[in-house]
């Protein structure tokens, strides 16, 4: 059963709760899912590290019942 894309955010913002979360349904089929992630827990951390954080958010999903997911992580910019 595929995963909708609140459960996704959900997942996500328990991880990293400052978290803005934008999830994306690419091909309308449950799964294959576009996610931009703000937060400031990314700060000095580098993309792989960025992601692998997001990917533990997901507690095992990724690959499984979350077939794919393109990631853009970022930090918040400052004023």
């Amino acid at each position: 059963m595929p995963m909708h894309p609140r459960e996704i955010e959900q997942l996500i913002k328990e991880a990293l709760p400052d978290a803005t979360v934008v999830i994306e349904d690419l091909a309308g089929d449950g799964d294959h899912y576009a996610a931009r992630i703000v937060s400031e827990a990314f700060r000095g951390k580098s993309r792989v590290q960025q992601h692998q954080m997001v990917y533990a958010a997901l507690k095992g999903n990724m690959g499984g019942v979350l077939h794919a997911l393109a990631l853009q992580t970022s930090v918040p910019e400052t004023p």
